[in-house]
């Protein structure tokens, strides 16, 4: 790819959410640029003999079986009652996200 233009570091930093002024740009530029190089550089390795893997150690996730231990599960009742605002047997907390048409 090597050297990236204004208009991609712009596109990033939309994509981002960040507001560059034009000597910013400049300056990400050239650094993103040097990424993006140093990046390419794998191409030039020699993977020739090596096997594709998804995981390299051997180590494995454990997992503990899914039953529902009755000694820690609590009744509607208790979870409910630390709150002070319910509504038909659910905790009513204020809205995080508005619709679009809001």
């Amino acid at each position: 790819m090597g050297r990236l233009s204004e208009t991609d570091v712009i596109k990033v930093a939309k994509l981002a959410n960040l507001s560059l002024s034009s000597k910013e740009v400049e300056k990400y530029k050239a650094q993103l640029s040097d990424i993006v190089d140093y990046f390419e550089q794998l191409n030039e390795v020699n993977i020739d003999n090596v096997e594709p893997t998804s995981q390299t150690t051997g180590l494995e996730n454990v997992f503990r079986s899914d039953e529902v231990d009755p000694t820690r599960v609590l009744s509607n009742e208790q979870a409910l009652s630390g709150t002070e605002n319910t509504h038909n047997g659910y905790v009513v907390v204020p809205m995080l996200l508005k619709q679009k048409d809001e």
